[in-house]
């Protein structure tokens, strides 16, 4: 006979009572002696014999009196138990439940199995935990696995007994589960599959009456309840064979006024409108566990939007610790102690780990799908991924929580009891170290006391961090109608011009004048951030301006409380604030219009380059892929490239990036934004229109999209492109179209869906006056006529635009077709008088008509960008033919490459590209800081001293000696290249005349 355990006496639990072992052993021998089966019984002598075997029935005899009792009461399942292994013998439970006692109709059989079958799976799984052969999380598993099979086993047998009786019609009869139009969601412990061994579990019952063919006149609803207390009944009822689980049905949306199961519209609709912070903490393990799956899984995604809010939302950290605090001052557990402590409510236990991870799911799970699972473990493990909890926090509540998860199970094993509490006296708590495995007391308590506290520890970090108050603020008094002296006083010693001014705005906040601090809670909230939001404001650049900045911004919230919250919990986030308000009135905008921009900067590589192109498209497409209708894709991808953006601009504004890396990443951005979003504007256009078989579609990126040189303002400068197969056909939709009304459709809606207003504000500003004829031309061209026009009509202009095109989408193949034709226009030979005519005709018309407002006017000023732009445009459109390896849709770039052929001197390539870098630098920075152009007087010194700093410069004299010089070192090579050109063909022409 072979013993299919295998493990080592060593990992068993010590004896912790040997008159407890005895009293076993004398039971087992009084079992065996009435045991009338003879194999059976030589069997169970032969297993005592075993050395091993009898350890283990010692240390269970000594133990636990449940496990005494299981193995005691059905001395077969034991013996095959020991033959066959935990894992085959639990599986051969579930075969049963699921294949004979489902399909059975008799309540009182079915009910008897099913506690047969819970203290069969207790035993097996309970030998498997105390041997060491299962993990602590396959044994947890293994216990919500056998919880799975019950209820799915009584509903099915429910199911068919009310289609017997002829109360309901089933889909399915051989699978009574199947589309039935009820389901058990899970919640919980149970919901996470991460059961306790003795635990209760958390189920909430919906039903969809639209699925469900129920014949009693009683009606669906009552029909429903009905089954429901039976299924409760067959779980919970305690009769002469035991139960199966303690069920509670309390976790439902208000429990003391509705029905036992509710219909799927009912709880929805309660979600929308008055679910409360802890339900969607709750909610965050929900699982349909049994009963119809398909419903169960439509529950969990129409729920997302309550669970899983757009922006981060820091208001549930104080309503989650609330609830931690009542259950300090209701169950106990305030301070860390170890006989009488609750492993689970108390100090640094089970809940604290369960609460440290699903409060920064609900945090950041709304921005991040890899935050949403329902294990605890699972969620720690993706809040490290994600840089959101250090190694040592994931490492610490990782190994505490299986320790305790450990202690609990032991716990509950010892009488089947759902006690998470240490016993209260030395012996008690001297037996389960026993059972633990430990050899002495003390030494259990050391390391249960080592885990708690690191636990406690995390999550004080978490949640009960306090922010000292800054000294030179924390004393200033906002009260009566007027400021006093004094504090005027003390508000511009540190740094505020204007302290009456101050006054008045605070008091209007704690006065509620703005919507954003209606609320009492809001009002607190900002009565103790204030002294914190003076001293930040006062270090930053402009004091006055970035409070008066911060006062428009708080103007316009619809509300503060979650704004309020994040710049508590996140104190650090203030000094950045007030920069933005100071110093960058762009990015304050923009952050007016969208206030949970400011979520993205508590990203843990907020300040690093964004991800290359593929990486950054996959993020949003995977957004997208959560999208339940179209405004959601609007509005998701709105809220990801504004992020993007901001980031970026923040970079841009701190000079974390170089300027070549940002203006590519803005590209990136832009260019995600448009091949992500537009199968889904063609999924939209099919819908009426059908499509088209056997056609192509791209847009071409226009300047500074094209050649990857885009500002934190530049709008897109697009043109769409298409190519069919056969002239002669129409759409295949409902309301069919030619292929130039339907491309040009698509066009329209496309370029509405990134300009359009959401609530989200809008993608980008869209110009589409660069396609052939302009504003008067068709809005989307086949190919063939693009080239067409390109090659027979097309102005200089248009050639010159031409040089900074790149096609964009999914349809590589045709994207290249494009850039072939692109590259095969601009390799075309031109006349070289005409080309050089035509562009320094341009050059002038565009001095004449808009002259440089200034000298740091940087695009249009002699020497800046436009003579840049211009230069490298001519210089390929001038010598492409000769050689195409000139050509590139990026300015710098191509300047390179003109100096690899020779075309220009080393010394001007060098001067050319050092001063793309330093005229976007300081476009950017103006762009963010004080618009398009800089006026010396009207800025500040210390804005003048950051744009020195941006551009490595000791001071802003030398930063302006430096620009000047850069820009006559453009000024003279285009003379050399255009303006001495133009004047030699000239005196050429004056001589032949």
């Amino acid at each position: 006979m072979i013993l299919s355990f295998s493990y080592s006496e060593e990992t068993l639990p010590k004896i912790s009572s040997s008159n407890r072992a005895e009293l076993g052993f004398s039971n087992w021998n009084e079992r065996i002696e009435r045991i009338e089966n003879s194999d059976l019984k030589q069997d169970l002598i032969h297993f005592q014999e075993i050395p091993k075997v009898k350890s283990l029935l010692a240390a269970v005899f000594s133990n636990s009196p449940y496990l005494s009792d299981c193995l005691l009461g059905d001395m077969e399942f034991l013996c095959q138990l020991l033959k066959q292994g935990p894992e085959k013998s639990l599986t051969a439970i579930h075969h049963h439940l699921l294949q004979d006692v489902a399909i059975s109709t008799d309540r009182q059989g079915v009910m008897r199995e099913l506690r047969q079958a819970k203290k069969r799976a207790s035993l097996a799984i309970g030998f498997a935990d105390i041997t060491g052969q299962w993990t602590d999380r396959r044994v947890v598993e293994e216990l919500t696995g056998f919880a799975s099979t019950a209820i799915s086993t009584a509903i099915s047998h429910l199911l068919l007994e009310l289609q017997k009786r002829g109360q309901i019609e089933l889909k399915n009869p051989e699978i009574p589960e199947e589309d039935c139009g009820y389901v058990v969601m899970a919640m919980g412990k149970l919901g996470a599959w991460e059961l306790n061994y003795s635990s209760d579990i958390d189920l909430i019952i919906l039903y969809d009456p639209e699925k469900i063919t129920y014949l009693h006149d009683r009606g669906v609803q009552e029909g429903m309840v009905r089954l429901t207390r039976d299924l409760v009944r067959c779980l919970d009822d305690r009769t002469r064979d035991g139960y199966v689980f303690r069920t509670d049905l309390r976790l439902r949306p208000d429990p003391s006024a509705t029905p036992l199961a509710l219909s799927f519209n009912a709880a929805m609709t309660y979600y929308e409108t008055t679910g409360l912070n802890w339900e969607r903490c709750a909610m965050i393990k929900a699982n349909p566990i049994a009963g119809d799956d398909e419903l169960g899984q439509r529950f969990i995604n129409e729920i997302k939007p309550f669970v899983w809010r757009k922006h981060l939302d820091f208001a549930a950290i104080n309503d989650i610790h609330g609830i931690k605090r009542q259950i300090y001052a209701h169950k106990g557990g305030s301070k860390i102690a170890i006989k009488g402590h609750n492993i689970k409510l108390g100090r640094g236990g089970i809940r604290e780990i369960e609460f440290f991870a699903q409060t920064q799911q609900l945090i950041w799970g709304g921005r991040n799908q890899d935050l949403r699972s329902n294990s605890t473990i699972f969620a720690l493990e993706q809040l490290h991924k994600a840089h959101l909890i250090s190694p040592k926090a994931l490492h610490d509540m990782t190994e505490a929580y299986w320790f305790l998860r450990r202690v609990e199970n032991r716990l509950q094993m010892v009488d089947d009891q759902q006690t998470q509490f240490l016993p209260d006296t030395d012996e008690g708590l001297a037996d389960i170290a026993a059972f633990l495995g430990y050899d002495h007391v003390d030494e259990f308590s050391e390391e249960l006391s080592s885990h708690l506290h690191a636990v406690e520890n995390h999550y004080a970090a978490l949640f009960e961090e306090e922010h000292t108050q800054p000294s030179t603020t924390k004393n200033l008094v906002f009260t009566g109608h007027e400021a006093a002296p004094e504090l005027v006083e003390e508000l511009e010693k540190i740094g505020f011009q204007d302290g009456t001014r101050v006054f008045q705005i605070i008091t209007k906040w704690k006065q509620g004048k703005y919507r954003a601090v209606r609320s009492d809670r809001s009002r607190r909230l900002i009565s103790e951030i204030v002294p914190v939001l003076l001293e930040a404001f006062s270090k930053s650049t402009t004091p006055d301006t970035a409070l008066n900045k911060f006062d428009d911004f708080l103007s316009g919230l619809p509300t503060g409380v979650q704004l309020f919250s994040m710049l508590q919990t996140n104190p650090n986030l203030l000094d950045l604030l007030a920069e933005i308000m100071g110093s960058a009135p762009a990015l304050a905008d923009r952050l007016s219009q969208s206030p949970g921009l400011l979520e993205a900067v508590l990203s843990d590589d907020f300040f690093t380059a964004l991800p290359e192109l593929d990486t950054l498209q996959d993020q949003l497409e995977h957004i997208l892929e959560e999208a339940r209708d179209f405004q959601d894709v609007l509005d998701d991808t709105r809220r990801w490239a504004n992020d993007q953006k901001f980031r970026i601009g923040l970079q841009i504004l701190r000079t974390t990036c170089s300027i070549e890396r940002s203006s590519k990443d803005l590209s990136n951005v832009a260019e995600s934004s448009i091949t992500s979003l537009l199968p889904h504007v063609q999924d939209e256009l099919k819908k009426r229109h059908g499509e088209i078989s056997e056609s192509n579609f791209a847009i071409l990126a226009m300047g500074k999209l094209g050649s990857q040189e885009m500002t934190v303002t530049s709008d897109l400068d697009l043109i769409s492109l298409y190519d069919i197969k056969e002239t002669d056909v129409h759409s295949d939709g409902a309301r069919p179209l030619d292929p130039t009304q339907y491309f040009a459709r698509l066009t329209q809606r496309f370029t509405n869906a990134l300009n359009v207003m959401t609530p989200e504000g809008r993608l980008y500003e869209i110009d589409m006056r660069l396609r052939p004829s302009g504003g008067s031309g068709p809005l989307a061209l086949s190919l063939q006529a693009f080239e067409k026009y390109q090659r027979n009509e097309a102005w200089t202009w248009e050639h010159m635009a031409l040089t900074r095109a790149r096609a964009i989408g999914d349809n590589q193949e045709f994207c290249n077709q494009i850039n072939s034709v692109i590259k095969s226009v601009l390799c075309i030979e031109r006349d070289p008088q005409r080309l050089v005519a035509d562009i320094a005709d341009m050059r002038q018309r565009i001095a004449r008509e808009k002259p440089a407002q200034s000298k740091w006017d940087i695009k249009l000023i002699d020497g800046g960008l436009i003579d840049l732009e211009f230069l490298s445009q001519y210089l390929q459109l001038r010598h492409g033919h000769s050689d195409p390896s000139i050509l590139h849709s990026n300015t710098k770039q191509a300047f390179k490459n003109l100096g690899n052929a020779g075309l220009i001197s080393s010394a001007d390539t060098s001067d050319l590209c050092d001063a793309f870098d330093l005229f976007h630098q300081l476009q950017n920075l103006f762009r963010l800081t004080i618009g398009e152009a800089l006026n010396e007087d009207q800025t500040s010194s210390e804005v003048l001293a950051r744009l020195a700093k941006a551009c490595n410069e000791t001071g802003f004299p030398e930063l302006k000696e430096r620009y000047l010089q850069t820009k006559n070192h453009v000024s003279r090579i285009y003379k050399q290249f255009i303006t001495n050109e133009l004047l030699s063909q000239n005196t050429s022409a004056d001589k032949h005349n």
